[in-house]
């Protein structure tokens, strides 16, 4: 598909598993689950699941940007945390990157992630009507 832009994550597991951090196809462009893990097995904010969400939001922002996207053409995001009863600290994270866009967004309660460290993932989908 000569459209296709795939964007790598640098993660560990990306080319056992197959994946890319995010994956344009014409306007539409997906973002992969994004946590704040370090190569190893820690993550970045340590037990502040606030500090995780931005740093994953950062990494996504990153990432739509190189496709040519910004918070802005987001119009959906999934958040997936270990522990609901902190979900108004990933809220606020989120709200700080998306309150002018007000994608629409699901947070739900997850048994673990991938690694004990990690207590928030998220995914988005954008969309940019930019006559690629």
């Amino acid at each position: 598909m000569s459209d296709r832009i795939n964007v790598p994550s640098g993660g560990t597991f990306e080319a056992t598993v197959g994946y890319s951090r995010a994956v344009r196809v014409g306007d539409q462009i997906w973002v992969a689950g994004t946590t704040a893990e370090l190569p190893d097995g820690t993550a970045v904010g340590g037990d502040d699941i606030g500090a995780q969400a931005r740093e994953a939001l950062r990494r996504i922002v990153a990432a739509l940007a190189e496709v040519g996207a910004g918070p802005e053409h987001v119009v959906r995001t999934r958040m997936f945390v270990t522990d609901i009863g902190r979900w108004s600290e990933v809220g606020d994270a989120h709200g700080e990157v998306f309150a002018d866009a007000r994608p629409a967004a699901t947070m739900v309660e997850v048994k673990a992630l991938i690694t004990q460290a990690l207590m928030v993932e998220i995914e988005v989908d954008a969309v940019v009507h930019d006559g690629r």
